[in-house]
């Protein structure tokens, strides 16, 4: 081996502490669940659309908070 030593860093994956996972998984059961999209605007329109009617769902919300172990705490 000649030259210095290299590393392949990459960002933690931890799925368990972020909450997004927990929004994306709710979306897969939801809104894009078995559906063939036309074109990616079909899906990024879907996505919207689910976004939109998640964020009235507190309970589904809190729910993603409180799998990671944060708390929603108001301003």
């Amino acid at each position: 081996m000649t030259g210095s030593p290299s590393s392949n860093c990459r960002a933690p994956c931890a799925p368990g502490l972020n909450p997004v996972e927990g929004i994306w998984s709710v979306l897969r059961r939801t809104t894009v669940a078995n559906r063939a999209f036309a074109d990616p605007n079909d899906l990024i329109t879907a996505v919207r659309r689910g976004l939109r009617q998640l964020q009235y769902r507190y309970e589904v919300l809190g729910g993603c908070l409180t799998g990671t172990g944060l708390r929603h705490q108001p301003p």
